[in-house]
């Protein structure tokens, strides 16, 4: 039973790292999609065709495997075949390149990759002064940081800002611990004893 749960465990977590490396293929695929889908409805008026049920879990299922597998090759090899082509292809298609490009630099920043990963977290005062909120630090130039000041309750709704390093103090907060204090909405706060340590 033990190593059931373990082999459980280990599917999803391949299952999660494949999902964030599909990422900027599903958002460059729904603009193809939706582009498509535009044409069709607009100039054929081709309704969408609705699938069985049967057909809908052999998808899920397909898919699924297709993210473990995926997620299971970046695990090993720290690449994947399937995303290198899908770059290979995307890298000649103007304007969505771009789009994949940015997006896969965001989502490869947030999960540690690409030699830049968010290594602190630090309070900042925002919008205000006296009001401290916690935020990513996302890049840095000489005294001057680059931070992504999350929102409440969906904290991939945010502000990019650009501050002076004086102008903020550094936390000890990882980053699944800001996320899930905005999404908690401060209910769950882990390291709240540093709020003492703010200045008023």
């Amino acid at each position: 039973m033990t190593e059931l749960l373990k082999s459980v465990k280990l599917s999803f977590n391949h299952f999660l790292v494949g999902a964030f490396a599909i990422l900027p293929v599903y958002i460059v695929v729904q603009i193809f999609v939706w582009l498509v889908s535009f044409v069709l409805q607009s100039v054929f008026d081709v309704r969408e065709w609705m699938g069985h049920y049967l057909i809908t879990a052999a998808v899920f299922i397909a898919v699924y495997a297709l993210l473990v597998y995926i997620g299971r090759e970046l695990a090993k090899y720290r690449q994947s075949l399937i995303i290198s082509l899908f770059d290979m292809l995307i890298e000649r298609v103007p304007f969505l390149n771009g789009v994949y490009r940015v997006s896969k630099k965001v989502i490869d920043m947030f999960r540690g990759q690409d030699g830049n990963p968010v290594r602190e977290v630090v309070y900042v005062e925002y919008p205000k002064d006296g009001i401290w909120v916690p935020a990513y630090v996302t890049n840095r130039e000489d005294d001057r940081y680059v931070l992504y000041i999350p929102t409440s309750p969906n904290p991939t709704n945010g502000f990019t800002v650009i501050i002076h390093e004086s102008k903020v103090i550094k936390s000890e907060l990882n980053f699944e611990e800001v996320t899930s204090f905005m999404i908690s909405v401060g209910s769950d706060f882990p390291k709240s004893h540093e709020a003492r340590n703010l200045p008023r």
